[in-house]
């Protein structure tokens, strides 16, 4: 009798993927929705949504990308940059009702899902077609709530959430270790979750400019230049190593934050220390309201014409009393220049994450 045929069998087992889901253009799709009429067209939502005021955009549709507007532009920019744009004012409470259905949506395929934000979620799985999966998420969540998102695939948080922006918009792409460098090592080290500008040319002027000469870099040179422990960890990045665990837990917010942008710049210290009490005493109001006692108290300054500072301190213990708050952020703001002119202001109280 001739033996099994194992040749015929499917013996491998499924592989444990990471999926990032990332809703494309998130607030304007959201503003879309509410008003169908600018279906197409520029928005560009922020503040107020009056671009002669100081504000910063907090998002624009692809219409109003293609002009050159970015989230974190003033709005007046914007409105150079795109004349016929459309502005909205930012709306929290649409976009945080929007966010919970299409959360509760993901949950429903009944895999882990690790909410990171409004817009954005790891879901872990095992399967031999993670596309098939990502394809389904798609649909589901288009057909709950109107709304498109990007899917990216990959053998570790890292490489999947890169690979979200390859699939963008309403994409699917998949990054592991098998096309990292084919896909990422051409490209610059500011690809890289982590790097940014400055660091980015720092790097450069050690003759490393992109993402495949970071990896093949000595580790020992990039703890010299940015210390042991971020100059190893960029070589990690550029490895694009990982780690692969997706929590199951609802997404918990780390902070609390106030910010207050000025239509004339403000120059008497005695107004600035003013400002940033009341703001303090408004985020102690959100810290009560959270449940949780805040741990650092950070401040933000914006200087005229465009440059952001931000300081912090941890507390000495555990508080949501607004009495220590705001003295923490008036002492922190002590720690910035006073002979500036300042156009926002910003407090921030973080919750412990122990």
């Amino acid at each position: 009798m001739a033996g099994p045929c194992w040749g015929t069998l499917n013996l491998v087992s499924p592989v444990w993927w990471v999926l990032h889901v990332d809703l494309d253009q998130f607030i304007a799709a959201v503003e879309v929705l509410r008003h169908p009429e600018l279906r197409g067209k520029p928005v560009v939502v922020g503040g107020e949504g009056d671009p002669t005021q100081r504000a910063v955009v907090a998002t624009a549709t692809y219409e109003a990308r293609a002009f050159g507007v970015r989230s974190g532009m003033p709005l007046r920019t914007a409105a150079k940059r795109c004349p016929d744009a459309i502005f909205l004012p930012s709306d929290p409470d649409a976009y945080n009702a929007a966010s919970e259905r299409v959360m509760a949506t993901l949950r429903e395929f009944g895999m882990p899902v690790e909410v990171l934000g409004w817009d954005e979620a790891y879901l872990g799985l095992e399967t031999d077609d993670p596309e098939s999966i990502a394809f389904d998420i798609q649909r589901t969540v288009l057909a709950a709530t109107e709304l498109s998102c990007s899917v990216g695939i990959g053998d570790n948080r890292l490489r999947a959430k890169l690979a979200t922006g390859f699939g963008k918009p309403a994409g699917v792409f998949r990054l592991t270790a098998a096309n990292w460098y084919e896909v990422m090592a051409e490209l610059p080290t500011d690809a890289l979750l982590g790097i940014g500008t400055k660091t980015a040319k720092k790097l450069t002027e050690l003759g490393i400019s992109t993402v495949g000469r970071l990896a093949a870099a000595d580790r020992d040179e990039l703890a010299a230049r940015f210390g042991p422990t971020m100059g190893p960890w960029f070589w990690y990045l550029a490895q694009g190593r990982g780690t692969t665990e997706v929590a199951s837990t609802p997404y918990v917010a780390r902070s609390r934050s106030r910010e207050t942008t000025f239509q004339h710049n403000l120059t008497a210290w005695p107004d600035i220390r003013r400002e940033v009490a009341v703001l303090a005493r408004r985020v102690a109001d959100d810290v009560v309201e959270e449940g949780r006692p805040a741990a650092r108290v950070a401040v933000k300054v914006r200087f005229a014409p465009f440059v952001t500072q931000t300081r912090s301190m941890t507390l000495s213990a555990l508080t949501d009393q607004a009495d220590v708050i705001e003295r923490a952020a008036l002492e922190v703001l002590e720690r910035f220049e006073h002979d500036r002119q300042v156009r926002l202001l910003g407090v921030r109280a973080e919750f412990d994450r122990g």
